[in-house]
Protein backbone atom coordinates (compact mmCIF):
# COMPACT_ATOMS: atom_id res chain seq x y z
CA UNK A 1 0.00 0.00 0.00
CA UNK A 2 1.22 3.46 -0.91
CA UNK A 3 0.40 6.17 1.61
CA UNK A 4 1.36 9.84 1.42
CA UNK A 5 0.34 12.83 3.53
CA UNK A 6 0.33 16.40 2.17
CA UNK A 7 0.56 19.14 4.80
CA UNK A 8 -0.42 22.74 4.02
CA UNK A 9 0.74 24.80 6.99
CA UNK A 10 -1.07 27.98 6.01
CA UNK A 11 -4.49 26.33 6.39
CA UNK A 12 -3.58 23.71 8.99
CA UNK A 13 -4.74 21.19 6.39
CA UNK A 14 -3.64 17.64 5.62
CA UNK A 15 -4.75 15.57 2.66
CA UNK A 16 -3.90 12.03 1.63
CA UNK A 17 -3.08 9.78 -1.29
CA UNK A 18 -3.63 6.05 -0.79
CA UNK A 19 -2.65 3.75 -3.62
CA UNK A 20 -2.80 0.03 -4.32
CA UNK A 21 0.41 -1.24 -5.87
CA UNK A 22 -1.32 -4.26 -7.43
CA UNK A 23 -3.92 -2.36 -9.48
CA UNK A 24 -2.12 1.00 -9.72
CA UNK A 25 -5.27 2.79 -8.55
CA UNK A 26 -5.26 5.53 -5.92
CA UNK A 27 -7.64 7.59 -3.81
CA UNK A 28 -7.14 11.23 -2.82
CA UNK A 29 -8.90 12.17 0.43
CA UNK A 30 -9.80 15.78 1.30
CA UNK A 31 -7.93 17.39 -1.62
CA UNK A 32 -7.04 21.07 -1.59
CA UNK A 33 -7.73 23.25 -4.63
CA UNK A 34 -4.22 23.17 -6.14
CA UNK A 35 -4.24 19.53 -7.15
CA UNK A 36 -0.89 19.33 -8.96
CA UNK A 37 0.71 17.93 -5.80
CA UNK A 38 -1.49 14.82 -6.11
CA UNK A 39 -1.08 14.24 -9.81
CA UNK A 40 2.69 14.64 -9.51
CA UNK A 41 2.86 12.21 -6.59
CA UNK A 42 0.71 9.66 -8.41
CA UNK A 43 2.87 10.00 -11.53
CA UNK A 44 6.06 9.50 -9.50
CA UNK A 45 4.74 6.24 -8.07
CA UNK A 46 3.15 5.01 -11.30
CA UNK A 47 -0.36 5.37 -9.93
CA UNK A 48 -3.63 6.55 -11.47
CA UNK A 49 -5.94 8.67 -9.34
CA UNK A 50 -9.18 6.73 -9.74
CA UNK A 51 -11.18 8.02 -6.75
CA UNK A 52 -11.48 11.11 -4.62
CA UNK A 53 -13.60 12.05 -1.61
CA UNK A 54 -14.07 14.72 1.03
CA UNK A 55 -14.66 13.80 4.66
CA UNK A 56 -17.20 16.64 4.90
CA UNK A 57 -18.25 19.97 3.44
CA UNK A 58 -15.34 22.09 4.61
CA UNK A 59 -15.67 25.54 6.16
CA UNK A 60 -12.03 26.58 5.98
CA UNK A 61 -11.00 26.16 2.33
CA UNK A 62 -12.31 25.30 -1.11
CA UNK A 63 -12.14 21.63 -2.01
CA UNK A 64 -10.22 20.28 -4.98
CA UNK A 65 -12.73 17.50 -5.73
CA UNK A 66 -14.09 18.91 -8.97
CA UNK A 67 -10.66 20.13 -10.06
CA UNK A 68 -9.19 16.67 -9.55
CA UNK A 69 -12.05 15.05 -11.43
CA UNK A 70 -11.55 17.48 -14.31
CA UNK A 71 -7.84 16.63 -14.44
CA UNK A 72 -7.93 12.86 -13.91
CA UNK A 73 -11.44 11.56 -14.52
CA UNK A 74 -11.51 10.27 -10.95
CA UNK A 75 -14.83 9.07 -9.55
CA UNK A 76 -16.07 11.24 -6.69
CA UNK A 77 -17.41 9.60 -3.56
CA UNK A 78 -19.65 11.46 -1.15
CA UNK A 79 -21.28 10.69 2.17
CA UNK A 80 -24.72 9.16 1.72
CA UNK A 81 -25.84 11.43 4.58
CA UNK A 82 -24.93 14.58 2.65
CA UNK A 83 -26.82 16.68 0.13
CA UNK A 84 -24.32 17.62 -2.56
CA UNK A 85 -24.85 19.59 -5.73
CA UNK A 86 -22.15 17.78 -7.70
CA UNK A 87 -22.16 14.35 -9.34
CA UNK A 88 -20.91 11.66 -6.94
CA UNK A 89 -21.21 8.04 -5.86
CA UNK A 90 -22.86 7.88 -2.41
CA UNK A 91 -21.00 5.80 0.18
CA UNK A 92 -22.69 4.63 3.38
CA UNK A 93 -21.78 3.77 6.95
CA UNK A 94 -20.32 0.27 7.16
CA UNK A 95 -19.70 -0.02 3.43
CA UNK A 96 -16.37 -1.66 2.55
CA UNK A 97 -14.66 -0.76 -0.73
CA UNK A 98 -11.84 -2.96 -1.99
CA UNK A 99 -9.14 -1.54 -4.26
CA UNK A 100 -6.77 -4.46 -4.79
CA UNK A 101 -5.01 -5.01 -1.46
CA UNK A 102 -6.43 -1.82 0.05
CA UNK A 103 -9.68 -2.06 1.97
CA UNK A 104 -11.63 1.07 2.88
CA UNK A 105 -14.39 0.87 5.48
CA UNK A 106 -16.72 3.87 5.54
CA UNK A 107 -17.61 5.23 8.98
CA UNK A 108 -20.35 7.85 9.28
CA UNK A 109 -18.86 10.07 12.01
CA UNK A 110 -21.15 13.10 12.49
CA UNK A 111 -20.49 15.86 15.00
CA UNK A 112 -18.20 18.31 13.26
CA UNK A 113 -20.77 18.27 10.44
CA UNK A 114 -23.85 16.05 9.96
CA UNK A 115 -22.59 14.29 6.81
CA UNK A 116 -19.04 13.68 8.06
CA UNK A 117 -17.32 10.41 7.15
CA UNK A 118 -14.01 8.83 8.14
CA UNK A 119 -12.25 6.01 6.30
CA UNK A 120 -10.83 3.02 8.15
CA UNK A 121 -8.01 1.66 5.98
CA UNK A 122 -6.87 -1.96 5.77
CA UNK A 123 -3.63 -3.07 4.15
CA UNK A 124 -4.74 -6.55 3.13
CA UNK A 125 -1.19 -7.51 2.07
CA UNK A 126 -0.18 -7.18 5.73
CA UNK A 127 -3.36 -8.21 7.56
CA UNK A 128 -6.78 -8.99 6.21
CA UNK A 129 -8.64 -8.29 9.44
CA UNK A 130 -6.72 -5.64 11.38
CA UNK A 131 -7.12 -2.01 10.28
CA UNK A 132 -3.90 -0.08 9.73
CA UNK A 133 -5.01 3.52 9.93
CA UNK A 134 -7.94 5.92 10.13
CA UNK A 135 -8.42 8.95 7.91
CA UNK A 136 -10.41 10.82 10.51
CA UNK A 137 -11.15 14.16 8.83
CA UNK A 138 -12.39 16.22 11.76
CA UNK A 139 -13.81 13.36 13.82
CA UNK A 140 -10.61 12.98 15.84
CA UNK A 141 -7.66 15.38 15.85
CA UNK A 142 -4.27 15.30 17.54
CA UNK A 143 -5.15 16.14 21.14
CA UNK A 144 -8.51 17.61 20.17
CA UNK A 145 -11.79 17.22 18.27
CA UNK A 146 -13.01 19.45 15.47
CA UNK A 147 -15.41 22.14 16.62
CA UNK A 148 -19.19 21.42 16.42
CA UNK A 149 -20.33 25.06 16.37
CA UNK A 150 -19.93 26.09 12.73
CA UNK A 151 -23.38 25.35 11.32
CA UNK A 152 -25.74 27.30 13.58
CA UNK A 153 -26.41 28.88 16.95
CA UNK A 154 -25.78 27.58 20.44
CA UNK A 155 -28.67 25.12 20.45
CA UNK A 156 -27.59 23.52 17.19
CA UNK A 157 -24.00 23.39 18.40
CA UNK A 158 -25.04 21.60 21.59
CA UNK A 159 -27.01 19.08 19.54
CA UNK A 160 -23.98 18.51 17.29
CA UNK A 161 -21.75 18.05 20.34
CA UNK A 162 -24.08 15.37 21.72
CA UNK A 163 -24.01 13.64 18.34
CA UNK A 164 -20.22 13.91 18.43
CA UNK A 165 -20.19 12.20 21.82
CA UNK A 166 -22.10 9.24 20.38
CA UNK A 167 -19.72 9.11 17.40
CA UNK A 168 -16.72 8.89 19.71
CA UNK A 169 -18.28 6.26 21.95
CA UNK A 170 -19.84 4.05 19.26
CA UNK A 171 -17.44 4.38 16.34
CA UNK A 172 -13.98 5.57 17.32
CA UNK A 173 -13.27 4.27 20.83
CA UNK A 174 -14.33 0.82 19.63
CA UNK A 175 -11.24 0.72 17.37
CA UNK A 176 -7.97 -0.94 18.48
CA UNK A 177 -5.30 1.19 20.16
CA UNK A 178 -2.73 0.48 17.44
CA UNK A 179 -4.71 2.24 14.68
CA UNK A 180 -2.83 5.28 13.40
CA UNK A 181 -4.98 8.40 13.06
CA UNK A 182 -4.41 10.89 10.25
CA UNK A 183 -6.71 13.95 10.55
CA UNK A 184 -7.51 16.58 7.95
CA UNK A 185 -7.43 19.46 10.45
CA UNK A 186 -3.92 19.62 11.87
CA UNK A 187 -1.56 22.15 13.47
CA UNK A 188 -2.48 25.65 12.32
CA UNK A 189 -6.18 24.95 11.75
CA UNK A 190 -8.84 27.00 13.51
CA UNK A 191 -11.19 24.00 13.48
CA UNK A 192 -10.03 23.10 16.98
CA UNK A 193 -9.03 24.94 20.12
CA UNK A 194 -5.95 22.97 21.14
CA UNK A 195 -4.71 20.88 18.20
CA UNK A 196 -1.31 19.32 18.87
CA UNK A 197 1.75 19.97 16.74
CA UNK A 198 2.17 16.39 15.50
CA UNK A 199 0.56 15.50 12.17
CA UNK A 200 -0.72 12.09 13.25
CA UNK A 201 -1.53 10.12 16.39
CA UNK A 202 -2.93 6.75 17.46
CA UNK A 203 -6.23 5.73 18.99
CA UNK A 204 -4.43 4.46 22.08
CA UNK A 205 -2.53 7.70 22.63
CA UNK A 206 -5.66 9.82 22.24
CA UNK A 207 -7.62 7.51 24.53
CA UNK A 208 -5.15 8.27 27.32
CA UNK A 209 -4.17 11.88 26.61
CA UNK A 210 -7.00 13.73 24.83
CA UNK A 211 -8.67 15.98 27.43
CA UNK A 212 -12.03 16.10 25.62
CA UNK A 213 -12.18 12.31 25.26
CA UNK A 214 -11.77 12.01 29.01
CA UNK A 215 -15.29 13.46 29.32
CA UNK A 216 -16.86 11.05 26.84
CA UNK A 217 -18.67 9.01 29.52
CA UNK A 218 -20.31 12.20 30.77
CA UNK A 219 -22.31 13.55 27.84
CA UNK A 220 -22.97 17.00 29.31
CA UNK A 221 -19.35 17.34 30.38
CA UNK A 222 -18.30 16.36 26.86
CA UNK A 223 -20.66 18.97 25.39
CA UNK A 224 -19.23 21.66 27.68
CA UNK A 225 -15.67 20.79 26.68
CA UNK A 226 -16.57 20.82 22.97
CA UNK A 227 -18.18 24.25 23.26
CA UNK A 228 -15.72 26.07 25.51
CA UNK A 229 -15.84 29.53 23.97
CA UNK A 230 -12.65 30.57 25.76
CA UNK A 231 -10.87 27.74 23.99
CA UNK A 232 -12.30 27.98 20.46
CA UNK A 233 -10.73 30.45 18.02
CA UNK A 234 -12.90 33.16 16.47
CA UNK A 235 -14.18 32.17 13.03
CA UNK A 236 -12.77 34.16 10.07
CA UNK A 237 -15.50 35.81 7.96
CA UNK A 238 -14.61 33.92 4.77
CA UNK A 239 -15.52 30.60 6.44
CA UNK A 240 -19.19 31.56 6.13
CA UNK A 241 -18.85 31.25 2.35
CA UNK A 242 -16.77 28.09 2.02
CA UNK A 243 -19.16 25.31 3.06
CA UNK A 244 -22.00 26.28 0.70
CA UNK A 245 -19.60 26.40 -2.26
CA UNK A 246 -18.09 23.05 -1.31
CA UNK A 247 -21.50 21.42 -0.90
CA UNK A 248 -22.63 22.76 -4.28
CA UNK A 249 -19.39 21.91 -6.06
CA UNK A 250 -16.44 24.22 -6.63
CA UNK A 251 -16.05 25.52 -10.16
CA UNK A 252 -12.87 24.06 -11.71
CA UNK A 253 -10.13 26.61 -12.31
CA UNK A 254 -8.95 25.32 -15.66
CA UNK A 255 -5.89 27.08 -17.09
CA UNK A 256 -4.89 30.06 -14.96
CA UNK A 257 -3.58 33.22 -16.58
CA UNK A 258 -0.38 34.79 -15.21
CA UNK A 259 -1.21 37.88 -13.11
CA UNK A 260 0.65 40.64 -14.97
CA UNK A 261 3.43 42.90 -13.73
CA UNK A 262 1.98 46.43 -13.78
CA UNK A 263 3.73 49.74 -14.19
CA UNK A 264 3.04 52.41 -11.59
CA UNK A 265 0.65 54.11 -14.00
CA UNK A 266 -1.24 50.88 -14.76
CA UNK A 267 -1.35 49.97 -11.08
CA UNK A 268 -2.70 53.42 -10.18
CA UNK A 269 -5.35 53.20 -12.88
CA UNK A 270 -6.72 49.96 -11.40
CA UNK A 271 -6.47 51.39 -7.89
CA UNK A 272 -8.52 54.44 -8.85
CA UNK A 273 -11.40 52.17 -9.92
CA UNK A 274 -11.63 50.84 -6.35
CA UNK A 275 -9.53 47.67 -6.61
CA UNK A 276 -8.06 46.83 -3.19
CA UNK A 277 -4.31 46.98 -2.73
CA UNK A 278 -3.13 43.96 -0.72
CA UNK A 279 0.36 44.58 0.63
CA UNK A 280 1.99 41.22 1.39
CA UNK A 281 5.16 42.66 2.95
CA UNK A 282 6.15 42.40 6.61
CA UNK A 283 4.50 44.64 9.21
CA UNK A 284 7.75 46.56 9.64
CA UNK A 285 8.08 47.30 5.93
CA UNK A 286 4.40 48.21 5.66
CA UNK A 287 4.58 50.52 8.68
CA UNK A 288 7.52 52.40 7.20
CA UNK A 289 5.56 53.41 4.11
CA UNK A 290 2.70 52.04 2.06
CA UNK A 291 0.09 53.01 -0.51
CA UNK A 292 -2.80 54.84 1.19
CA UNK A 293 -5.74 52.51 1.82
CA UNK A 294 -3.70 49.32 1.36
CA UNK A 295 -4.39 46.30 3.55
CA UNK A 296 -1.36 44.62 5.09
CA UNK A 297 -1.36 40.82 5.26
CA UNK A 298 2.21 39.58 5.33
CA UNK A 299 2.85 36.58 3.12
CA UNK A 300 3.46 33.58 5.35
CA UNK A 301 1.68 30.81 7.21
CA UNK A 302 -1.21 33.04 8.37
CA UNK A 303 -1.78 34.78 5.04
CA UNK A 304 -5.01 33.03 3.89
CA UNK A 305 -6.71 33.36 7.28
CA UNK A 306 -6.13 37.10 7.51
CA UNK A 307 -6.60 37.87 3.83
CA UNK A 308 -9.97 36.12 4.11
CA UNK A 309 -10.72 38.16 7.21
CA UNK A 310 -10.16 41.66 5.85
CA UNK A 311 -11.00 41.25 2.16
CA UNK A 312 -14.66 41.53 1.14
CA UNK A 313 -16.24 38.51 -0.56
CA UNK A 314 -15.07 38.08 -4.19
CA UNK A 315 -12.70 41.06 -3.89
CA UNK A 316 -10.16 41.50 -6.65
CA UNK A 317 -6.79 42.71 -5.50
CA UNK A 318 -3.58 44.33 -6.61
CA UNK A 319 -0.51 42.85 -4.93
CA UNK A 320 2.52 44.50 -3.38
CA UNK A 321 5.27 41.90 -2.99
CA UNK A 322 8.78 41.82 -1.56
CA UNK A 323 9.97 39.65 -4.45
CA UNK A 324 8.41 38.69 -7.83
CA UNK A 325 8.96 35.02 -6.94
CA UNK A 326 6.24 35.32 -4.30
CA UNK A 327 3.52 35.93 -6.90
CA UNK A 328 2.16 32.40 -7.25
CA UNK A 329 2.39 31.62 -3.56
CA UNK A 330 0.15 34.62 -2.84
CA UNK A 331 -2.12 33.77 -5.79
CA UNK A 332 -2.68 30.17 -4.69
CA UNK A 333 -3.29 31.23 -1.10
CA UNK A 334 -6.10 33.48 -2.37
CA UNK A 335 -7.51 30.85 -4.74
CA UNK A 336 -7.68 28.26 -1.93
CA UNK A 337 -10.08 30.48 0.03
CA UNK A 338 -12.28 31.49 -2.87
CA UNK A 339 -10.81 34.72 -4.25
CA UNK A 340 -10.02 35.27 -7.94
CA UNK A 341 -6.41 35.65 -9.09
CA UNK A 342 -4.93 39.14 -8.53
CA UNK A 343 -5.45 41.69 -11.28
CA UNK A 344 -1.70 42.20 -11.19
CA UNK A 345 1.28 43.15 -9.07
CA UNK A 346 3.39 46.30 -8.86
CA UNK A 347 6.52 45.97 -10.96
CA UNK A 348 9.48 47.24 -8.98
CA UNK A 349 7.49 47.14 -5.72
CA UNK A 350 7.34 50.07 -3.33
CA UNK A 351 10.65 51.39 -4.63
CA UNK A 352 8.99 52.07 -7.98
CA UNK A 353 6.04 53.72 -6.24
CA UNK A 354 8.25 56.01 -4.14
CA UNK A 355 10.48 57.08 -7.02
CA UNK A 356 7.36 57.92 -9.03
CA UNK A 357 6.54 60.47 -6.27
CA UNK A 358 3.22 58.78 -5.49
CA UNK A 359 1.46 59.35 -2.14
CA UNK A 360 2.60 57.37 0.90
CA UNK A 361 1.07 56.60 4.25
CA UNK A 362 2.81 55.36 7.39
CA UNK A 363 1.69 53.26 10.34
CA UNK A 364 3.59 54.40 13.43
CA UNK A 365 5.11 51.63 15.54
CA UNK A 366 5.13 51.89 19.34
CA UNK A 367 7.20 49.89 21.83
CA UNK A 368 5.59 48.30 24.87
CA UNK A 369 7.46 50.67 27.18
CA UNK A 370 6.19 53.71 25.29
CA UNK A 371 2.70 52.21 25.32
CA UNK A 372 2.83 51.61 29.07
CA UNK A 373 3.84 55.25 29.69
CA UNK A 374 1.08 56.59 27.43
CA UNK A 375 -1.56 54.38 29.03
CA UNK A 376 -0.48 55.59 32.46
CA UNK A 377 -0.93 59.19 31.31
CA UNK A 378 -4.31 58.39 29.72
CA UNK A 379 -3.11 59.47 26.29
CA UNK A 380 -3.84 56.26 24.37
CA UNK A 381 -6.51 53.59 24.01
CA UNK A 382 -5.39 49.98 23.53
CA UNK A 383 -7.22 47.48 21.31
CA UNK A 384 -6.37 43.78 21.71
CA UNK A 385 -7.24 41.62 18.66
CA UNK A 386 -6.05 38.19 19.85
CA UNK A 387 -8.00 34.96 20.17
CA UNK A 388 -10.24 34.31 23.22
CA UNK A 389 -7.82 31.85 24.84
CA UNK A 390 -4.97 34.36 24.51
CA UNK A 391 -7.05 37.17 26.04
CA UNK A 392 -8.13 34.92 28.92
CA UNK A 393 -4.49 33.99 29.54
CA UNK A 394 -3.49 37.57 30.26
CA UNK A 395 -4.16 41.04 28.85
CA UNK A 396 -3.34 44.66 29.57
CA UNK A 397 -5.67 46.12 32.23
CA UNK A 398 -8.22 48.45 30.65
CA UNK A 399 -7.66 47.27 27.07
CA UNK A 400 -10.59 47.04 24.68
CA UNK A 401 -11.06 43.60 23.16
CA UNK A 402 -12.31 42.63 19.69
CA UNK A 403 -10.93 39.51 18.01
CA UNK A 404 -9.33 40.14 14.65
CA UNK A 405 -11.88 37.86 13.02
CA UNK A 406 -14.75 40.03 14.31
CA UNK A 407 -13.13 43.40 13.69
CA UNK A 408 -14.47 43.99 10.13
CA UNK A 409 -18.05 43.78 11.48
CA UNK A 410 -17.33 45.71 14.68
CA UNK A 411 -15.37 48.70 13.43
CA UNK A 412 -17.87 51.06 15.04
CA UNK A 413 -16.88 49.66 18.48
CA UNK A 414 -13.23 50.68 18.17
CA UNK A 415 -12.37 53.29 20.82
CA UNK A 416 -12.60 56.86 19.53
CA UNK A 417 -11.45 60.24 20.78
CA UNK A 418 -7.84 59.25 21.48
CA UNK A 419 -5.02 57.64 19.50
CA UNK A 420 -5.49 53.87 19.31
CA UNK A 421 -2.68 51.34 19.71
CA UNK A 422 -3.37 47.80 18.49
CA UNK A 423 -1.77 44.69 19.93
CA UNK A 424 -1.76 40.95 19.24
CA UNK A 425 0.73 38.24 20.09
CA UNK A 426 3.75 39.54 18.19
CA UNK A 427 2.70 42.34 15.83
CA UNK A 428 1.50 40.49 12.71
CA UNK A 429 -2.25 40.44 13.36
CA UNK A 430 -2.19 43.92 14.84
CA UNK A 431 -0.61 45.20 11.62
CA UNK A 432 -3.47 43.60 9.68
CA UNK A 433 -5.91 45.31 12.05
CA UNK A 434 -4.24 48.74 11.90
CA UNK A 435 -4.27 48.64 8.10
CA UNK A 436 -8.00 47.83 8.19
CA UNK A 437 -8.64 50.69 10.60
CA UNK A 438 -6.64 53.14 8.48
CA UNK A 439 -8.51 52.07 5.36
CA UNK A 440 -11.79 52.82 7.15
CA UNK A 441 -10.85 56.29 8.31
CA UNK A 442 -9.06 55.78 11.64
CA UNK A 443 -6.10 58.06 11.07
CA UNK A 444 -4.42 57.98 14.49
CA UNK A 445 -3.57 54.30 14.95
CA UNK A 446 -0.33 52.59 15.89
CA UNK A 447 1.01 49.05 15.87
CA UNK A 448 2.49 47.64 19.08
CA UNK A 449 5.94 46.19 18.35
CA UNK A 450 6.32 42.67 19.71
CA UNK A 451 2.71 42.62 20.94
CA UNK A 452 1.76 40.89 24.17
CA UNK A 453 4.84 38.67 23.97
CA UNK A 454 7.03 41.75 24.39
CA UNK A 455 4.69 43.19 27.04
CA UNK A 456 5.03 40.07 29.20
CA UNK A 457 8.76 39.83 28.60
CA UNK A 458 9.06 43.37 29.95
CA UNK A 459 7.20 42.29 33.13
CA UNK A 460 4.51 44.88 32.55
CA UNK A 461 1.14 44.44 34.34
CA UNK A 462 -1.45 41.98 33.04
CA UNK A 463 -4.74 40.59 34.26
CA UNK A 464 -6.34 37.25 33.43
CA UNK A 465 -9.90 36.35 32.53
Amino acid sequence: MLFQQFYLQSLGHASYLIGDEKTGQALVFDPRRDVNVYTEAARTHGMRIAYTADSHGHNDYLSGLTELTERTGAQVWGSAAGEFGYSHQPISDGQVIEIGDVGLEVLHTPGHTPEHISLLVYDRAMSADHPALLLSGGALLVGDLARPDLLGGQEKAQEAARTFCATIQDKLLALPDHVQVFPTHVAGSLCGGSIGSRLSTTLGYERHSNAILSEVDNTEGFVRECLRLDNLPAVPPYWLRMRSRNMTGVQPLGVLAEPPALTVAEFEQHRETGTIVLDARSPEAFGGGHIPGALNVGLGTAFPTWAGTVLPADAQVLLILDQPGELWEATWQLLRIGYPPPLGWLRGGMSAWRTAAKPLEETPQITVHELNDELARGETELLDVRQPSEWAGGHVPGAAYITGAELPERLDEVPDGKPVAVTCGSGYRSSVATSLLQRHGHTDVRNVLGGMTAWKQADLPTQAG
